[in-house]
């Protein structure tokens, strides 16, 4: 019997009209895994985003992806806190996490789901070097330390851990709602978290054309430093 496959996205203060090039970016996604699940629903976390995002949004959504589940809180708390809301509601076999402009290509995000199909435990997106092409300066300079942090530093055997396309069953699922980081670090706490306990499977993807990145929020990141030590400490007491 085929799995279901739920798709996570966060979303916070999205631009004007997201709610059609969500709408359309999911149903061509799910019609191109219908051959590799039994069915594929969507959840859409409001992070308390102050705009954009009203009871209108979640009435359009609702008429344009049918059975949609939207999840609404009132305080921004970050895209970990956003993620392990949604997952917390998804009820499928599978879930897939990441951003809601689909930022990864449609066989990214195939290719995702087959791997994890095929292995279980957690499917990782895996960006190559082509990436840095499309980011800004400041975004580049952050992923490639942070990847040679991971790599030399807390000895991970997956560099990428900040890819924002990620699946997993529900193992995984349980696993990932352990996560306590409620901002970007809870990608490397959770492949931190995995260890030699579940399976993970790193993933070639590639994002799709005319992805915008949003600029760095230093304020945030000074925040994410600190996690960062936690997550070293934790490391090297256990």
């Amino acid at each position: 019997m085929k799995p279901a496959l739920n798709i996570i996205v966060p979303c916070y203060n999205p631009p004007p009209d997201w709610e059609m090039a969500l709408a359309s970016r999911f149903n061509g996604l799910a019609s191109s895994v219908a051959g590799l699940v039994s069915h594929t629903g969507l959840v859409v976390v409001n992070d308390g985003s102050p705009r954009n995002f009203t009871e209108k949004s979640k009435t359009l959504l609702q008429e344009l992806i049918p059975g949609v589940t939207v999840v609404n809180y009132r305080t921004n708390r970050g895209k970990g806190y956003a993620l392990r809301e949604g997952v917390r509601h998804s009820s499928a076999d599978l879930h897939m996490v990441t951003d809601a402009d689909f930022p990864y290509t449609t066989d990214s995000m195939i290719r995702v789901t087959e791997v994890l199909i095929a292995r279980g435990g957690i499917a990782a997106g895996n960006r190559d070097t082509g990436y840095y092409a499309h980011v800004p300066l400041s975004r580049r300079i952050i992923s490639r330390a942070l990847r040679w942090m991971l790599r030399n530093v807390l000895k991970q055997p997956i560099d990428d851990s900040q890819c924002g396309l990620k699946a997993f069953d529900n193992t995984g699922k349980e696993l990932f709602l352990q996560t306590t980081i409620d901002r970007f670090l809870f990608d490397l706490e959770f492949l931190m978290m995995a260890g030699n306990r579940i399976p993970v499977s790193p993933v070639p993807v590639e994002l799709r054309p005319g992805v915008v990145f949003s600029p760095v929020n230093w304020r945030v990141l000074a925040t994410e430093g600190g996690n960062f030590l936690q997550l070293l400490l934790r490391q090297y007491i256990h």
